[in-house]
C-alpha cells in the first residue's frame, strides 16, 4: 500500500476503459482545474483520510490503512501506519518508526506518479486522458465524478476516479484500480484550510530522533 500514499491526498483521491478517448472533456477540465486554482490559492490544507484495498475473487476487502496529510505550496508531510512522509520541495524523508530508520532521498517531481504536490499543477493535461462522469453523494457531499486513464500504457494501473466536493472543490474521495486487478478506495475528510503551520513540520530534524539510523540514498 506504500505506492499509493501519494494519491491519497489526492484524495483523496469502477473498472471498464474506454477503447480510446480522442480528446478530453471540457467539463471534466474545468473541474480539475477548479481544484488547481482552490489548492494553489491555499496557505495550507490539513485533512485526514482512509484506504480500503479490495482484490482477488469477490473483491474482498484486504487491507484498510488512516492517516493525515498536510499540504503547503509544494510541501507536504504524510502520516499513516507507523510511517511518516515528509517532504520540503527539496528532499524526501521516509521515517519508520517500528525500523527506526528514515531514508532521504532527492525530491524529483518528473518521478512522481502523483504526489500531494500534483495537486497544484494541472498535471492531467500531460500525463492524462480525462473525462467527466456526472454527480454523485460522497459522504453526503454533492460532487463532481471525473475518471483519468494514464497516456502511458506502461503505467501500473488503469484508471483514476476523483470525486471533487462541488462547493469547496476539494476532493473528497476516489479510486485507483491497478492492472492486476487491485482497487484502492480512498475517503477524505476533516479537511482544515489556512492554518499556520512552520515550515519546519516539513523537515526532518534529526536531533529530536538520536536513536534513528539514516539511510541517505542520494
Amino acid at each position: 500500500m506504500r505506492k499509493l500514499l501519494s494519491i491519497l491526498v489526492i484524495g483523496g483521491v469502477c473498472f471498464a476503459t474506454k477503447p480510446a478517448m480522442a480528446q478530453n472533456d471540457a467539463k471534466a477540465k474545468t473541474v480539475l482545474d477548479g481544484v488547481s486554482k482552490k489548492v494553489g490559492a491555499l496557505k495550507s490544507l490539513k485533512a485526514d483520510f482512509a484506504i480500503n484495498l479490495t482484490g482477488g475473487k469477490g473483491g474482498k476487502t484486504t487491507d484498510s490503512k488512516k492517516g493525515s496529510l498536510t499540504l503547503k505550496g509544494q510541501k507536504y508531510h504524510v502520516l499513516i501506519a507507523g510511517q511518516e512522509i515528509i517532504c520540503d520541495n527539496k528532499t524526501v524523508w521516509t521515517y519508520n518508526k517500528e525500523a527506526k530508520e528514515v531514508q532521504v532521498s532527492n525530491y524529483n517531481p518528473a518521478e512522481q506518479t502523483m504526489s500531494p504536490a500534483k495537486l497544484l499543477t494541472n498535471f492531467w493535461d500531460k500525463e492524462y486522458k480525462y473525462s467527466y462522469k456526472g454527480g454523485r453523494k460522497e459522504k453526503g457531499k454533492d460532487c463532481d465524478v471525473v475518471e483519468l486513464v494514464p497516456t502511458d500504457n506502461k503505467k501500473q494501473f488503469s484508471k483514476i476516479e476523483l470525486a471533487i466536493d462541488k462547493s469547496t472543490s476539494l476532493i473528497s474521495g476516489g479510486s485507483y484500480w491497478e492492472k492486476n486487478g487491485n482497487k484502492y478506495q480512498i475517503t477524505v475528510s476533516n479537511c482544515v484550510t489556512n492554518k499556520e503551520v512552520p515550515d519546519t513540520y516539513f523537515t526532518w530534524n534529526a536531533k529530536e530522533h538520536p536513536s534513528v539510523e539514516t539511510v541517505d540514498l542520494r
